[in-house]
């Protein structure tokens, strides 16, 4: 993943099993929010990721929390 000084340009590069892809994505009007680097490293779950291509706040996204039923004696 590759971004634009202004942040408001993001370019993907990915292996889709047949070649490599580029996507690449400007916003209209706002910017993409971009997480911190870490140890050299960003970090972002494939759920996050979507968001952050989506224009949205990466950052409210988590996991589903599924409630998992009690065993009844």
């Amino acid at each position: 993943v590759f971004r634009a000084k202004r942040a408001d340009r993001v370019k993907l590069l990915f292996w889709d099993g047949t070649g490599v892809c580029l996507l690449a994505k400007r916003l209209e009007g706002s910017k993409f929010r971009w997480p911190r680097i870490e140890d050299g490293v960003m970090r972002l779950s494939p759920a996050q990721l979507s968001a952050l291509l989506e224009g949205l706040d990466w950052a409210r996204v988590h996991a589903r929390r599924v409630a998992r039923p009690t065993a009844t004696q």
